[in-house]
């Protein structure tokens, strides 16, 4: 046995550590929430990862996102996760995309892939990836907005038809039934209250400008929060990959608690 991935073995069994080694997963968006979803894919023993982000490291992403150090500031966010991840498993394939995810470059993007997950900080390229995903029958899980909120108990997990208390889940699905898709898409949220006033298009986990929409503020976050997403977004990713053909109610996911 690997002792890299003894412990995972003995939770998993050889079987399953050999299901998560051979499973071929992408994770878009390499913030506060993907690059702790692909760190902890990598720990867990995936074999392939395609990290897809455009962005690079900047001051104001230290207080929650696990690429920023005073060392990897000005890299670009793919070199920084892929030094990372190459560093806890060598054996790891990991294919570097520094391209913005839209229309045009999704179906590309999720080529040769089998499982994806959606931690992208901008709703148009958020629905066009989705939809993409859902089209080509790649199972995917999508974070939606850690920023404003503090509590991770009151972190939920579930197809997308079922967010509820999530005003920006609410926006995702209304976009997605446009396209004629109201379900099969796995979703991390949170039913924190936030305030009404404030922008739902803005609850992504982004904090400069987004060059490519329309200008936004910042929104306040925090490390935990971020962090919960991303490993929550990993353990469900993880569940499709063991139980590709579950499709029960996944009430002992987190029994409403992550």
């Amino acid at each position: 046995m690997n002792k890299r991935f003894s412990r995972t073995a003995l939770l998993l069994g050889d079987q399953g550590l050999e299901r998560l080694q051979v499973a071929r997963v992408v994770v878009f968006g390499l913030g506060g929430v993907g690059a702790y979803t692909a760190e902890s894919l990598v720990r867990s023993g995936v074999g392939y990862i395609r990290i897809v982000d455009f962005d690079t490291v900047k001051l104001s992403n230290c207080n929650r996102q696990i690429l920023a150090l005073e060392s990897t500031l000005g890299m670009l966010k793919t070199d920084a996760a892929y030094n990372r991840l190459k560093d806890i498993n060598p054996l790891c394939e990991v294919d570097r995309r520094v391209e913005f995810v839209d229309e045009k470059t999704a179906p590309g993007l999720l080529e040769g892939i089998e499982y994806a997950v959606d931690a992208i900080d901008s709703v148009s390229s958020k629905v066009s990836l989705l939809a993409h995903a859902h089209m080509l029958g790649i199972p995917i899980v999508t974070s939606m907005g850690s920023a404003r909120k503090t509590d991770p108990f009151l972190i939920r997990s579930g197809d997308i038809s079922e967010s509820y208390n999530c005003p920006l889940a609410k926006i995702i699905r209304k976009r997605l039934h446009r396209r004629n898709i109201f379900e099969g898409i796995r979703c991390v949220y949170s039913v924190e209250p936030v305030d009404k006033n404030g922008d739902a298009e803005r609850e992504l986990d982004s904090e400069e400008t987004f060059t490519r929409g329309r200008e936004r503020a910042p929104l306040g976050s925090i490390a935990y929060m971020t962090g919960m997403f991303g490993l929550a977004a990993a353990r469900e990713l993880i569940d499709l990959i063991l139980n590709p053909h579950s499709d029960k109610a996944k009430e002992d996911l987190m029994s409403g608690v992550c």
